[in-house]
């Protein structure tokens, strides 16, 4: 049967629901569901997140610090179990010829019977020093047969969900990876010759299961490729429409907006100034605006968007502002009440938190043009939501937002012009590959009245001295952001976690100090309480994950610490900074590195150095080699997958250069199908 498999004694094929697979029930498949994965397809396009390798032991003094290491050490204690409030700590001692470690797991109760005095394992993990001591921290453990099946192989871990082990899924794959020669390559013949991709299959095939770092790279570059080319292929498309969309919402009155700055108790950057040019020339051109204005945190990019939108309001037409968070949208919205109040300019805020009473009177508002500007998230683009004369949408890092999304929400009004607002800062060689569809101004300076946050770069025997100072903020009645880069213990990962880390952390601030923890994993209410609690100032101490990289301004927060610092991008170490910084007093930014190497502390004096976001985001794409596929980052926070802009820069210039090719060679663009896998990568 064509296009089918076998899979024990069934037939199958590539489109079938992951239920049908032997051994997916009802409940398994749902834990697939919240991965996204419903079909045998969908499975085998569930890549890994990292790989694990295994090296031959070490002695415990001889192991490097901050690295994955393997041990051989004899158990010489009893296993000890200590619950804090939802979690149990389970930790004994083992020891080596050369010296003894501390081990640890969390919510593990049943090693109490796997571990007896004298007994010796092959511990593997992060080896950290913790109060002149070494801790290995929720290592994986083999019996020395069980080791030597596993040396010198790369093992492959997935992005997983409560109820779902690595061994399943990996198990499940193998099993789906049967039917490989029904996957599709629909990337241009033509395309795959003249760059020597490899192919499809093999790829899959070699990026779940490699046989080396070497084989690793090159299968995971022509998967990284695919990701990159679609996403332009979209680009295309988009560029091809917004060149020639007739500009019907022409902005021709500036007259409010030279009221506004005339009252403005500063004066406007050059930045500030030349991005307003911009605006103001495409608003009254002859084609629809499609810019991108890109900025460091705190160069002013939110005052300019408050001037188009009082222009598109002044001249008669509605404004929508999305935002990637309801946290972030309540900001925009309190800040276009109180900046453009006294001009008249009615204001609404639309989130999926808005009860739904008031979501029917602002639904009639906005269609009857009695609501001048709405704010809110993914609200915005319901299909309930109509305008009376939309004629500006503006997105609040806007990489957040598909590139479907975005179109919806364009397509609510009469080709709106469209402003997109990032403080990510992305070279601009990769700015251009990746906004092709987009006009862009860059901010480079900053207001003279913003001071410079202050950096440091340290090892862990640091943190009392951190924690000392941060009291010190907190008694002036600052906060405090400790940023951890994952969230919870695992057994594929060792770091500082938030969970564990917010109860550490109480013994060395006094009891009137209130402490919280944030992350990824919680749903989107509890988030915003969070979050809200903290801008309001109730909350001292913030232990959160990458989550607050966008969706918090609290010019209150002086202090930012940020553990493990050597395992984020030093883009996104910037972007992390940038959550203090933004009232009137001096901010810091504490980076905890994990580890001695030269080179970690060499990338990191980057950031010790300079504030210059485009300045640091070039210098990260100096230096991160083709082997650093994998970097600290939050699940839904991608612009995609596999790909990463900084690592895969040359895959990305590659795919930017097939489809200059494709269009040089006047290819038929239309007759492409995107493979609807690829439909997720977002602008």
């Amino acid at each position: 049967m064509r296009g089918s498999f076998v899979y024990m004694g069934i037939v199958m094929n590539i489109t079938d629901p992951i239920g049908s697979m032997k051994g997916v029930g009802p409940k398994t498949a749902a834990l697939f569901a919240k991965l996204n994965i419903y079909t045998v397809e969908d499975l085998i396009r569930f890549y890994p997140r990292t790989y694990l390798s295994y090296g031959e032991p070490v002695y415990v003094r001889e192991a490097e610090v901050g690295e994955r290491v393997a041990i051989r050490a004899s158990i010489q204690s009893y296993v000890d179990i200590k619950k804090i409030r939802n979690l149990r700590l389970v930790t004994c001692m083992a020891k080596d010829a050369s010296g003894s470690v501390k081990l640890l797991w969390y919510n593990c109760p049943f090693l109490k019977q796997v571990f007896h005095i004298g007994q010796t394992f092959i511990f593997v993990g992060d080896l950290s020093i913790r109060n002149h001591q070494f801790v290995m921290e929720h290592p994986e453990y083999y019996t020395e047969q069980q080791y030597a099946t596993l040396i010198a192989s790369m093992q492959p871990v997935y992005p997983l969900t409560e109820g779902l082990s690595n061994k399943v899924v990996t198990k499940l794959i193998k099993a789906a990876m049967e039917q490989i020669d029904q996957l599709e390559d629909k990337v241009p013949e033509c395309v795959i010759e003249r760059y020597q991709l490899m192919a499809l299959k093999d790829a899959v095939t070699g990026t779940h299961f490699p046989t080396n770092a070497e084989q690793l790279l090159e299968c995971r570059n022509r998967l990284v490729f695919d990701e990159f080319f679609w996403f332009l292929v979209q680009m295309h498309y988009m560029r091809e429409h917004t060149m020639k969309a007739e500009n019907q919402n022409r902005i021709t009155d500036w007259s409010a907006v030279d009221d506004y700055i005339a009252k403005l108790p500063f004066t406007l950057t050059k930045g500030q100034q030349d991005a307003l040019q911009d605006i103001r020339s495409d608003m009254s051109g002859t084609t629809v605006m499609n810019r991108l204005v890109q900025g460091d945190v705190g160069s002013g990019k939110t005052a300019v968007a408050m001037m188009a939108i009082l222009a598109c309001v002044k001249n008669g037409y509605q404004a929508a502002f999305m935002a990637p968070t309801e946290v972030l949208a309540m900001q925009h919205y309190e800040s276009v009440q109180k900046d453009l109040g006294e001009f008249g300019v009615r204001v609404a805020l639309l989130c999926g938190s808005t009860r739904l009473a008031e979501k029917r009177k602002i639904y009639e508002a906005l269609a009857a043009g009695e609501i001048d500007v709405i704010v809110g998230t993914h609200a915005l683009i319901q299909d309930k939501v109509m305008y009376h004369n939309l004629a500006l949408v503006i997105t609040d890092e806007q990489h957040r937002f598909g590139v479907r999304q975005r179109e919806k929400l364009s397509r609510k009004g009469q080709e709106p012009h469209v402003l997109i607002m990032s403080a990510t800062p992305i070279p601009r060689t990769l700015a251009i590959i990746m906004y092709g569809d987009l006009d862009i101004s860059i901010m480079k300076d900053m207001p003279a009245t913003r001071k410079p946050i202050k950096n440091c770069v340290v090892g862990p025997k640091y943190r009392p001295t951190a924690y000392k100072f941060m009291l010190e903020q907190i008694e002036k009645g600052h906060q405090i952001y400790i940023i951890c880069p994952m969230v919870e213990a695992s057994e594929n990962m060792s770091a500082e976690n938030v969970i564990e880390y917010q109860e550490n952390i109480r013994e060395y601030f006094p009891d009137k100090v209130r402490i919280a923890y944030l992350h990824g994993k919680m749903t989107p209410d509890e988030k915003n309480m969070i979050m809200s609690t903290f801008a309001e100032g109730k909350i001292d101490i913030l232990v959160s994950t990458t989550v607050i990289e966008v969706g918090i301004n609290n010019p209150n927060a002086t202090v930012i610490m940020i553990e493990n610092a050597e395992k984020f991008g030093l883009a996104q170490l910037h972007q992390l900074r940038g959550r203090v910084g933004r009232g009137a007093d001096q901010s810091y930014c504490i980076m905890l590195c994990g580890t001695e190497r030269k080179e970690a502390l060499d990338r990191l004096s980057i950031l010790n150095a300079s504030n210059d976001g485009f300045y640091i985001a070039n210098e990260d794409l100096k230096l991160r080699g083709p082997g650093d596929f994998f970097g600290v980052r939050q699940s839904g926070d991608m612009l995609f997958h596999l790909g990463d802009i900084y690592n895969n820069a040359d895959m990305l210039k590659t795919a930017n250069d097939a489809i200059a090719y494709l269009e040089q060679t006047h290819y038929p663009f239309e007759q492409l199908a995107m493979p609807e896998e690829m439909t997720h990568v977002q602008l």
